[in-house]
């Protein structure tokens, strides 16, 4: 099945060199490109997108609100940040307003293919440097381990086990051998994690897991 990829960039250029670089790629085509997030409703009306490659500081309206905006969308596409800055409130804001993964404009584009296949199958993807900036961020969010932890409260005791596993970056298939358990039953356990605690994706379990291992 081919990906549909949305690129938004302010730039031409670059959107132009990721379109010629994403449909050289198997799988993979790109269906529309717009130049700033204010497009995006209408792209996403007019053409069946599976993964929106969104850059971030654009004028009019920008990555966060763009991706934030398209996240209420019924059966919304996947958001894979492609932006220039890596700042940790930039990260943790694109991480809570939806975006399953966040890649810096340096990337190798065949990391970059990866990561757009990898978001339509569901799973998050991170820079090793934006890995690095949530990592050093923990410390300055010291107050939201009790929230977090009453959150997790909320869940089963199977639903904990299946939310340690995508803290540690396991994919389904992984979680499926590591609980024996069969991959229906982890994509339900996943489904009722998301509902329960009223996040988005993956990226914002790990996160949650992260705020509560704090010390």
């Amino acid at each position: 099945m081919t990906v549909r990829v949305l690129v938004v960039d302010d730039d031409a250029l670059v959107r132009a060199g990721l379109t010629l670089m994403l449909d050289g790629a198997q799988g993979i085509s790109v269906v529309a490109q717009v130049a700033d997030g204010s497009g995006v409703p209408a792209a996403l009306d007019a053409h069946p997108v599976d993964v929106v490659l969104m850059d971030l500081r654009m004028p009019g309206v920008d990555g966060i609100a763009a991706t934030r905006t398209l996240r209420r969308r019924f059966d919304p596409p996947a958001v894979v940040v492609l932006t220039t800055f890596d700042t940790a409130d930039e990260v943790e804001a694109a991480m809570h307003a939806g975006a399953s993964g966040y890649l810096l404009k340096d990337t190798e584009p065949q990391r970059i293919v990866e990561a757009v296949l990898a978001a339509a199958a569901g799973e998050p993807v991170l820079s090793p440097r934006v890995a690095r900036r949530l990592m050093d961020s923990t410390a300055r969010a010291g107050g939201s381990r009790a929230a977090a932890r009453a959150a997790l409260d909320l869940l089963t005791e199977r639903e904990r086990d299946v939310v340690a596993a995508i803290g540690r970056g396991a994919s389904n298939a992984d979680i499926c051998r590591e609980l024996y358990l069969s991959l229906a039953t982890v994509k339900a356990h996943v489904s009722s994690i998301l509902l329960k605690l009223g996040l988005e994706n993956r990226t914002q379990v790990a996160l949650l897991v992260r705020d509560a291992a704090q010390r």
